[in-house]
This record gives C-alpha cells, sequence and structure tokens, in this order.
C-alpha cells in the first residue's frame, strides 16, 4: 500500500507560530532565518529563542522565500590584487551562508566578451551579479546585465550607478583626509600614485588628495604624480618616477596598500627609511598593510563589509522581485577610517643620506 507523506509533519510549527511566539511578524523570522543584517539584535536573539523553543525547522521554501528554488548569485571578478580579493570573498561567502544562498565565482578572464560572461552566468542559472571592481565600472557590463534582467550590485564605485543599486565609502572624502593628516604632520610635498584608470574609485582619490593640497595652499606639482595600476608591480615603477626628482617628496601617498608596499620596497633599495626619510601612506587595509616592515597607515575600506552588504541586498532584491516592480536603487555609503601604523611620522629636519 502507498503511503503519502507530506513534506512537513502535520504538527510541525510553522513560520507563522514562530513569529506569534516571539511577537514579531512572519516577515521578521524570515529575516533572521535568511541572516539579514538588519535585524535588530535584540530582535534575533527573541526570534532564535522561539525557534529553539518550538523546535522549527525551516524548509528550503521558506528559508529561500522562492518558492523552494535555490537563490544562486554570481561573483564576476577580474581584480589583480589577491589582498583585495581575498577580503572582498570572505564577506561573501560568510553572508552567502547566512543568507542560505549558492555562491558561484566566476573569473571575468581578459579574452572573455561581455556577451560570452553573460550567457555563462544565465547557462548557469545565475539569479543576481555582485561586480567588485573594476566591474563594476564599466558600462558595457552594467547595460548588459540590465538587458538580461539580471539583477546586480556594483561594489566600491566612484561613481553611483542610476539603475543599479551599489555598496561604497566616500574615496574622495578618504583620500582628502589622508591628504590633510600629511600635511598636518608638516609634509608639503607629497606625492600621489594614481589608480587605474578604468576605475572610477581612482580619479576620486586623485580628487581629494588635490583638493586638500589645494585648501592648503600648497601649490600642485604634477611631477610628484605618477600612474599606478593598482597592482605591486605598478607601484615599484611609479615609485621609482617619483623618487628619481630632483627634488623628491617627503611623503608619497599611493591609491591602495599594493601600490603603497612596492614604494616601500623602493625606498628600502635605495636606502632610506621609513618613515624616517620617507613617509609612505595607503589605501584599502588589506592584510597586506601589516605583513609588511613598517607597517602601512592606510585607508581602512571595510571590503568584507562591503562584499557582505552587496550580497545581502542583492539577496533581498532578488527574492522581493524588485527589479521587476522597478524600483529605485538602493545606494549604502560604509564608513572609512585613518588607520596610523608606524609608516607616517613627520618630515626630517636634517639632509637625508646620500
Amino acid at each position: 500500500m502507498e503511503i503519502k507523506t507530506s513534506r512537513r509533519q502535520r504538527n510541525a510549527p510553522t513560520i507563522n507560530d514562530v513569529a506569534k511566539h516571539a511577537g514579531v511578524s512572519p516577515m521578521t523570522v524570515s529575516r533572521v532565518i535568511n541572516g539579514e543584517q538588519i535585524v535588530k539584535a535584540a530582535t534575533r536573539e527573541k526570534v532564535e529563542r522561539s525557534v529553539a523553543a518550538l523546535n522549527y525547522a525551516p524548509s528550503a521554501a521558506a528559508r529561500s522565500l522562492a518558492g523552494g528554488e535555490e537563490t544562486r548569485i554570481g561573483l564576476l571578478y577580474s581584480n589583480p590584487s589577491s589582498s583585495y580579493l581575498s577580503e572582498f570573498l570572505m564577506g561573501s561567502l560568510d553572508q552567502a551562508s547566512r543568507s542560505n544562498v549558492h555562491l558561484v565565482v566566476e573569473k571575468f578572464a581578459e579574452d572573455m566578451s561581455i556577451k560570452g560572461a553573460i550567457d555563462h552566468l544565465l547557462r548557469g542559472r545565475i539569479d543576481g551579479v555582485i561586480l567588485p571592481p573594476p566591474l563594476c565600472d564599466s558600462l558595457e557590463m552594467l547595460r548588459a546585465l540590465a538587458a538580461a534582467m539580471i539583477p546586480a550590485v556594483a561594489v566600491a564605485t566612484g561613481r553611483t550607478p542610476k539603475r543599479m543599486s551599489a555598496v561604497s565609502i566616500d574615496d574622495h572624502q578618504a583620500a582628502h583626509e589622508m591628504t590633510r593628516h600629511l600635511i598636518s604632520l608638516g609634509h608639503s610635498r607629497i606625492g600621489f600614485i594614481r589608480g587605474n584608470p578604468n576605475q572610477s574609485a581612482s580619479m576620486r582619490r586623485f580628487e581629494g588628495y588635490a583638493l586638500a593640497l589645494s585648501e592648503a595652499g600648497i601649490e600642485s606639482d604634477e611631477r610628484l604624480v605618477a600612474q599606478g595600476l593598482f597592482t605591486y608591480r605598478s607601484g615599484l615603477d611609479a615609485a621609482e618616477q617619483i623618487l628619481d626628482l630632483p627634488e623628491p617628496p617627503t611623503a608619497i601617498f599611493a591609491s591602495n596598500d599594493d601600490m603603497a608596499a612596492a614604494t616601500v620596497a623602493i625606498a628600502h633599495r635605495r636606502g632610506l627609511d621609513v618613515p624616517g626619510d620617507l613617509t609612505v601612506c595607503g589605501f584599502d587595509d588589506t592584510p597586506l598593510a601589516t605583513t609588511i616592515w613598517p607597517e602601512l597607515t592606510t585607508i581602512r575600506q571595510p571590503i568584507s563589509d562591503m562584499s557582505r552588504a552587496a550580497v545581502e541586498l542583492l539577496v533581498r532584491e532578488i527574492r522581493s522581485g524588485k527589479m521587476e516592480k522597478d524600483g529605485p536603487p538602493s545606494h549604502i555609503l560604509l564608513d572609512y577610517s585613518l588607520v596610523r601604523r608606524q609608516s607616517d611620522a613627520a618630515p626630517r629636519r636634517r639632509p637625508r643620506k646620500p
């Protein structure tokens, strides 16, 4: 005789039972189950106690809020900095686990076309995409995703997309604050290594640097500015160019930690003491900042927190069908901080060693 069974036992508690027991709405229970961070800690604890008291076991459908189908999001990357990517992945994987979604990490290779990448995502049944830099600034990529009706969240872009949600910091203000910090130490000849021109954050950081100099009445000197590509190799070349000047700077502010670390290496090779002879500062506060000597003074960009927020935001939009409703995009601005370590000091008052 065939015995039919239901998906849940007849007397098993439901999400509504948990909501009633905790004194909250079913939506709040769903948010706790899916690991969303917008729920207050006290409310989260109350829901978790009710889940335990009722021995509630959420079904896959309840957890995904999408008819029982698995939610799959893609992380499409093309970033030369392994330190940055490592931080980004840690945050993304953590929040994907909390939100009960499957994270698919895909590399956008140099020989890959935008159309090819989109087709690959569609074949993989991807419901949405996270775009770290530099892909967050690719207008062609953004248009292609919109045309394919694939929800996406841009992360760490210097310009806020009009029709796509984004998570970022204020790169302009952060660079402005770091430059003001160097000026407050007594530096007036401050070199700057720009980031890759294909990333909008690069321009925003340079503009923040330039504004701080202008406000302090320091005349800009284009010879003190060198082009980098956010890679360690490009940082070596840029530092060599700046330090070869007849009157080199007393401080160099690099647009990321990789290039700042390269600058420290060039300084050491030339017999310069950091920070005694040359102050060096970076941007991002990746693990590299604390694995070199001296440890870098840098701007802490909360990379892991940004990727977590991006995953949470994307999952929320997918499950609410926000793209189909044509609702306004969400733009989240997270805080940065200036972290002082051992690589900055007042300029030396005596002549440098030859």
